[in-house]
Order: C-alpha cells, then sequence, then structure tokens
C-alpha cells in the first residue's frame, strides 16, 4: 500500500510502498477513505513535540481518518466489515495518511450516513480540542463571553460553533477572508488582529481560548475578568503570570476520546460545518503538506484515499 510517511526529524515526508499492517488483538485494520492534516503532524515532523511524542521512524503521519472496516482482530466486538467509521489514532501511532490503517476498535465511532468521508476526517482532533477546550477544561457555559483566536482556523472554527450553541456571546480574532468565515459560523464580534488591538476591542471575558501562544497569549490576560479562563492549546501559560492577573489558565492536552469524538460527530450530523480549506488527492500529499505547514490554511485540508 502507499503510505506517506518521514524518516527522521526534519525530513522532507515522502510517498512509500509499505505492507498492508494485520490487526492485533482488539484492533480492526479501516481501508481509509480520507484523511486530514493537523498542525501538530507538522510539529511532529519538525521534532518540536519530541517530548510529549516521541516517535520512531520510519512514522506515518496523520491521525485523522474516516473509511470502512476491512477485518476485525481477535476480541473485538460490535464492529464488522464494512462499517463506515471514523477514528483519531494516537499521535505516537500515526498511520491516516495511508491506503489502510490499525485502529484501536475503542477509539472508533459509528459514521452516520449524512455525513460524507471527506467532512467525517476533518472532524477528530480539530472539533475535539474545541470541544474539550471549551468545556471540560475552561467550562464555558450560557450566558458567557469567550474570546476566540484564529477563529477561521480548524479549532477556532468549530470553537466558534459550538459557543453558540451553548448560548455564549462569541468573539474571535481573524484577518482577510477569514473575517468573514468567522462571521459567518456566527461570531458575535470580530476583530481584525492585523489592523485593531483586540485588548481595546474586548473586556470582562469569561474564557479566552488561546490557539497562537506567545504574545497573543500573554496580552489576553488583560481581556479577562477576574476569575476568569484562558485555556491554550498553543503552549503552557505561565502560572505565576495568570495567578497575578487574578485568573486561572491551563494548557489543553488533547488526547483522543470515542466518547468526545462521539458527541462532536453528532454536532456535525446535525448542522455544524466543517470548515475546509481544500481537497487533494493523497497522491498529492507533500504539497498538501507544505500548505498545512505555511500556517495559512482556512479551515482543513482533507486528503482523498488517491494514490
Amino acid at each position: 500500500m502507499k503510505a506517506f510517511r518521514i524518516h527522521g526529524y526534519g525530513a522532507d515526508p515522502v510517498i512509500d510502498t509499505v505492507d498492508v499492517p494485520r490487526p492485533g488483538a482488539g484492533d480492526v485494520l479501516v481501508r481509509v477513505a480520507a484523511a486530514s492534516l493537523n498542525p501538530l503532524d507538522v510539529k511532529l515532523q519538525r521534532g518540536y513535540m519530541q517530548a510529549f511524542f516521541p516517535l520512531t521512524f520510519p512514522y506515518m503521519l496523520g491521525s485523522d481518518l474516516s473509511g470502512t472496516i476491512e477485518a476485525v482482530g481477535d476480541d473485538v466486538s460490535g464492529w464488522r466489515a464494512g462499517d463506515r467509521v471514523v477514528a483519531r489514532t494516537a499521535p505516537t501511532s500515526g498511520g491516516a495518511l495511508a491506503e489502510f490503517a490499525v485502529v484501536p476498535a475503542d477509539q472508533l465511532v459509528r459514521l452516520p450516513d449524512t455525513i460524507s468521508f471527506e467532512r467525517a476526517a476533518g472532524i477528530p482532533t480539530a472539533a475535539g480540542t474545541a470541544w474539550q477546550a471549551l468545556f471540560e477544561v475552561a467550562g464555558l457555559g450560557a450566558g458567557q463571553t469567550v474570546l476566540i483566536h484564529a477563529g477561521a482556523g480548524g479549532v477556532g472554527s468549530f470553537a466558534i460553533q459550538f459557543a453558540r450553541q451553548v448560548g455564549a456571546r462569541v468573539a474571535a480574532t481573524a484577518s482577510g477572508d477569514g473575517i468573514a468565515i468567522a462571521e459567518r459560523l456566527g461570531a458575535d464580534l470580530v476583530i481584525d488582529y492585523r489592523n485593531q488591538d483586540f485588548t481595546k476591542r474586548v473586556s470582562d471575558v469569561d474564557v479566552v481560548l488561546d490557539t497562537i501562544g506567545g504574545d497573543t497569549q500573554a496580552r489576553s490576560y488583560e481581556v479577562l475578568r477576574a476569575g476568569g479562563f484562558l485555556a491554550s492549546i498553543a503552549a503552557p501559560p505561565d502560572e505565576a503570570f495568570a495567578k497575578a492577573h487574578g485568573v486561572e489558565a491551563a494548557f489543553v492536552f488533547h488526547r483522543s476520546d470515542a466518547v468526545r469524538l462521539a458527541t462532536v460527530v453528532d454536532k456535525v450530523a446535525a448542522g455544524v460545518e466543517v470548515l475546509i480549506d481544500r481537497t487533494v488527492p493523497s497522491r498529492d500529499a507533500v504539497a498538501a503538506f507544505h500548505h498545512q505547514a505555511s500556517g495559512r490554511a482556512r479551515g482543513k485540508i482533507l486528503l482523498t484515499n488517491a494514490w
């Protein structure tokens, strides 16, 4: 089969021909119909995440996939060949960007017929991270105000929609055509971060979702109310700095969770939009990876199984 791999930290990704993997006990073999790229894939390739996710080379990229079950390993019940599924593999395992992938059965979620394989592949990491950050970590609720940085990105686009659904007021930062995207997704206020200082546009915010880190994270403390919460998916916050501002802060370390994934899949089935930057055949994975690495993607980069 064809697979998208790297042979070392910093090495350019390549398309290799490898053996089809065999599912072990508790696993299933999925014929991948579509997969998606995430910023994490770039960080893994560059070696930025070695402390959290040490890789074994050659490493097969990709964690978000959708497809049909090809074969079922021992000790697996409730699944059979032909079932439509969506899943997120562990980052250290990867394997989504290939013709076939082995996935633990307990990480599978049944895919409704109303969601295409392409849309489904854009759900797991981005939507799951947004949900975990807003509700499981920050505890966002109805009537509160949230500031979402990079509202036209993969995580931010889901976060805007989820926050609006629970009755929160949403402010988001964006630029260029991302401004119109964030407005269309439901943000009450969109701040052009290239021409406007977000600290002058919002205040007394209950929750900040930081997807940028650095100076953006540091200045975000200024807009939080006393007792507010900063949830960062970009970099661990400085606890002493947060305490000095009278707020709470936490780093959101996203972990695969089938229950959470099923929840966000249901949200998409009910109308939440999967913001798609582009859909390309898997044989163009190298170009797609470089576009992901550029940081200019508006939403998800999807790859269909066409090698």
